[in-house]
């Protein structure tokens, strides 16, 4: 794949993180090779860095920060070499740009995962925005914007794999172990799950094996996967998310939700675009016709994470979970 077709096809997801358009549009069409994506965009991570130290006020500062941030963490989906330093680097900026921004957010880690809890204190709705095979925790800017303005706390995560624990630690589908240990540091005793792409099965899984998930989203999530059939691409991630391909297709294998769908007792949303067209992934219509409280919402024009499709489902689906929980 040129380093054009791979701009393009990012394209909606990099505005989703936050991303200026015309910038990301200004830094990838000067590449002259995809092999040079991880250098530009940790080039124009830092440009926002020294935007930081130069601004004028704090708020200016933070907002940089949080900037700078979702450019190291979009240098990590191409080829990067210092592919762990990126997503470090990403962690960092966030932590100061919340440390500006807003004072009140809180680094919650566990032995499985790490994030940042954002929002008000003591609310009665708290949702956990899980990411998917090579998201993390600084990319979905849109998603945890709209439930913050709901009222919302929420936690957005690295779990094992991803972000920036991606290079100490690999995917794991049993992932409601994992949602099990953050709803224990939380301290709360129900929350809601956000899951995008892979986050989407992990979400899905979570929700039919612990009790104290009250309500579910899958955003562009599989409902199973075929290895064979994958792209080579997605293989590849895969096999370096899970220690080699053996490992990788162990996984994959247990990417399966048709026997654990009608164990789901919450309420679920599953969204789709209709022009996500993932070989070896199928779609998530029949994970909400197998779940006893299962909605389906899909759009035809969306493509994966339904970026280009964002009116017609991110605020609805916000709304959806925020009553749902309260």
């Amino acid at each position: 794949m040129s380093a054009a077709e791979f701009a393009a096809a990012n394209l909606s997801r990099a505005t989703g993180a936050g991303l200026d358009p015309h910038e990301y549009l200004r830094v990838t069409g000067e590449l002259a090779d995809l092999e040079e994506w991880g250098e530009a965009f940790v080039r124009a991570a830092h440009g926002h860095l020294v935007r930081a130290g130069q601004a004028a006020t704090a708020i200016s500062a933070g907002e940089h920060f949080q900037v700078a941030a979702r450019w190291f963490h979009f240098a990590t989906l191409g080829p990067n070499r210092e592919r762990a330093l990126a997503a470090a680097e990403a962690d960092t900026a966030m932590g100061r740009a919340l440390d500006l921004l807003e004072p009140g957010a809180r680094r919650i880690e566990g032995p499985g995962f790490t994030g940042w809890l954002r929002g008000p204190a003591d609310v009665a709705a708290t949702a956990v925005v899980v990411p998917g095979l090579d998201s993390g925790k600084e990319e979905f800017h849109d998603v945890i914007n709209a439930l913050l303005r709901r009222g919302m706390a929420v936690f957005a995560m690295d779990g094992p794999g991803q972000g920036v624990l991606a290079d100490t630690t690999t995917v794991r589908a049993d992932y409601h172990h994992v949602i099990g240990q953050v709803i224990d540091a939380l301290g709360t005793d129900r929350v809601g799950l956000v899951g995008l792409s892979l986050g989407g099965y992990y979400v899905a899984e979570s929700a039919a094996r612990e009790s104290r998930v009250a309500a579910a989203i899958t955003v562009s999530g599989p409902f199973r996967l075929h290895w064979d059939l994958l792209p080579r691409p997605v293989r590849e991630i895969l096999i370096q998310r899970a220690g080699g391909e053996p490992a990788a297709r162990d996984f994959a294998g247990q990417v399966d939700l048709s026997t654990l769908a009608s164990q789901i007792a919450c309420p679920l949303l599953v969204v789709d675009g209709g022009q996500d067209v993932i070989p070896g992934v199928a779609n998530g219509e029949s994970l909400a016709r197998l779940t006893p409280h299962g909605q389906y919402l899909r759009l035809s024009h969306g493509d994966h994470l339904l970026g280009n499709a964002r009116p017609d489902w991110l605020a609805a689906a916000a709304d959806w979970i925020s009553g749902a929980l309260t």
